[in-house]
């Protein structure tokens, strides 16, 4: 097992190059930026404080992705403290992902999460499925059915306009 010091320089390395990617698929699950800030803080939180915990059975960036993806999970299921959050304005979503957005969040919880963590943090099928406790194969077959489903749900809307 390597030292606890060693751990948290990994962690503040991975904290530091990361961050963005942590924040752009939190705020996709909970659809605040301010909020996904607070949940990927959270979960860093609780990653130090728990980084003796890591079993280093898989990458420690999948293991701190699965927290931060349960964390952002569970703030979905807590009530906002504050009415009215809206999304930071500053945060600007290019067109075709806006247009995807709401297709996105109507997919199953497992395909809606592997896309983010495919699209929006850039993680491979590995990282994915250590992140999400499922095997590679699962991932792919999660990914290929959500990009059916997404093809199929595009034609509709572009048949409709």
């Amino acid at each position: 097992m390597k030292d606890p010091d060693r751990r948290l320089s990994e962690l503040e390395a991975l904290y530091r190059e990361r961050f963005p990617h942590f924040v752009q698929v939190a705020c996709a699950i909970v659809g605040d930026r301010d909020r996904a800030m607070e949940v990927v803080q959270e979960a860093f939180v609780g990653a130090i404080r728990g980084r003796d915990r890591f079993r280093g059975e898989g990458p420690l960036e999948a293991w701190v992705w699965r927290a931060v993806v349960n964390a952002a999970r569970d703030a979905v299921r807590r009530p906002l403290v504050e009415a009215g959050s809206e999304p930071d304005a500053v945060y600007q979503v290019p067109e075709p992902v806006r247009r995807l957005a709401p297709l996105i969040a109507a997919l199953p919880e497992r395909q809606r999460l592997a896309v983010f963590l495919r699209y929006y943090a850039d993680l491979d099928y590995r990282t994915i499925g250590d992140a999400l406790e499922i095997e590679v194969g699962t991932v792919s077959a999660t990914l290929a059915t959500a990009h059916a489903t997404l093809r199929k749900k595009l034609r509709k809307v572009e048949a409709d306009a």
